[in-house]
């Protein structure tokens, strides 16, 4: 009974992550970007807080660990994806969440330099497939890397990176603190970064922005598919692991390219398809090991 608990709730995350790329592009039609992110946080910080204080006993932070964590977590896990919300403006939400799929693989490279760990040459194959499956899905224009919407896309390939950093620096802290408080904390102070800098590009509340329509958007992100699928995600990642956590991320598009087809028009060609199979297969190389073990069998000594 566990295990296809444990198989629902993982495609319930999946759809809760998977619909949050269509829900912004939505949002963004009423709201400005930096604004909208920062709002979404808000509502989930006030809400996994709460929980935290009701369920956990020492759920303030206070040793510096903690402290460094919930900093890290906050400036690049959480006021990053404001770049995700800067670059769905014109960037289709499939082709925004097909992109996410280089965040395990870019949080392998930073481990390098901040964990100490080590690149086998298949490894790095596997990180140079994903990185040329990016270049499939972007399409710069070798002439101007800023034409159409590649600049939009690599504004998506730096929240990717700034997601991917602040995993690891949460890593590299070493937090004691219960998971809850962690992120429930993050988000309150990647809210406050987003707000800051909303501040500073002059994006102000208005009257009409608020609307059936946006405030269903801001509801959905904030409830659904960040405070409720956060604690679903933190179930998975206890229970199975975090190589079976990263593979949510992989189904994540799938979910968002189809919701966005039938929901928003949009449209996903050929490439961008073939780029996404390049990321999965970079990402194969690259945590062959886990995969192995998680299949039974052994690649031998060696790291990834």
């Amino acid at each position: 009974m566990s295990r296809y608990l444990d198989a629902g709730l993982f495609l319930l995350l999946a759809v809760l992550w998977g619909f949050s790329f269509p829900a912004i592009s939505v949002g963004l039609e009423h709201l400005p970007p930096l604004l909208f992110a920062a709002a979404r946080y808000d509502i989930a910080a006030v809400l996994l807080l709460t929980a935290a204080a009701l369920t956990v006993d020492d759920w303030r932070p206070t040793a510096r660990n903690d402290l460094a964590a919930i900093a890290g977590g906050g400036v690049f896990l959480i006021a990053g994806n404001g770049l995700l919300f800067l670059g769905q403006q014109t960037v289709p939400s499939g082709v925004a969440a097909i992109l996410q799929g280089l965040v395990p693989i870019v949080t392998a490279l930073w481990a390098i330099p901040l964990l100490g760990e080590r690149l086998s040459p298949l490894g790095a194959v596997g990180a140079a497939i994903g990185f040329l499956g990016v270049g499939l899905v972007i399409q710069p224009d070798p002439g101007n890397l800023l034409a159409g919407g590649t600049g939009a896309r690599l504004l998506i390939v730096g929240q990717v990176c700034s997601v991917a950093l602040g995993g690891v620096l949460i890593q590299r802290a070493g937090p004691t603190i219960d998971r809850l408080p962690l992120v429930g904390w993050s988000m309150l102070v990647g809210g406050l970064v987003l707000h800051t800098v909303s501040l500073g590009t002059n994006e102000l509340p208005t009257a009409d922005m608020i609307g059936p329509v946006s405030i269903g958007a801001l509801l959905y992100l904030g409830v659904f598919a960040t405070a409720i699928a956060f604690l679903i995600y933190f179930r998975v990642l206890e229970e199975h692991g975090a190589f079976e956590a990263a593979l949510i991320g992989y189904l994540v598009p799938i979910v968002a390219t189809v919701a966005s087809v039938f929901l928003l028009d949009e449209t996903i060609g050929l490439l961008t398809v073939a780029g996404f199979g390049l990321v999965a297969v970079g990402f194969a190389l690259l945590k062959r090991r886990a995969i192995a073990d998680a299949v039974g069998f052994s690649t031998g000594v060696g790291s990834p």
